[in-house]
């Protein structure tokens, strides 16, 4: 298995550069020195909160997110982040749809960045199902910098799977 699983469609340019990073044990200090410190959401509450207000700032007409948690059974090996689901249920006469967002648990201790990246990510699928562009221009809308964003949570989930030290726990 490739050492840099996360980052196989990226340019081999980039790639090698990752690698020349990551041989000179440098991957750390440069998560380290761009995103100092973890996001302060401690509970499923505080997380529904944030993501509520994400939600209402951009998709104010987009169906209501009922369910945001910290979830420990998504593993990013099988390259989930976060999961978007949607149930629907018949009540009587009517269908009823409940919308839930799970963020794996690896990202409670981890930059306010990354945080709001897989939140505008999961956000966005509200809107837009598939991973088009439309999508991805919704989720820059959301997040300017999310395009750098999701490549250094790549390279933080790289940095997890080679050495396995969680950067930002106990800040």
């Amino acid at each position: 298995m490739s050492e840099l699983k996360y980052l196989l469609a990226y340019p081999a340019d980039l790639q090698a550069q990752v690698r020349q990073v990551i041989d000179g044990q440098g991957l750390a200090k440069l998560l380290r020195g761009k995103y100092p410190a973890a996001h302060g959401i401690r509970s499923d509450r505080a997380l529904y909160q944030y993501v509520s207000d994400l939600k209402n700032e951009f998709l104010r007409n987009a169906d209501a997110v009922d369910k945001v948690v910290f979830d420990s059974k998504i593993h990013v090996i099988q390259h989930a982040l976060g999961l978007h689901t949607t149930r629907s249920r018949v009540q009587g006469k009517r269908l009823k749809a409940s919308h839930e967002i799970r963020i794996a648990s690896v990202f409670k201790d981890a930059p306010p960045e990354f945080l709001r990246m897989i939140a505008v990510h999961e956000l966005a699928h509200l809107k837009e199902r598939q991973h088009d562009k439309a999508f991805y221009k919704l989720c820059s809308h959301m997040e300017p910098a999310y395009h750098q964003l999701e490549f250094d949570v790549r390279l933080y989930l790289t940095h997890l799977d080679l050495s396995g030290e969680r950067l930002w726990a106990g800040d």
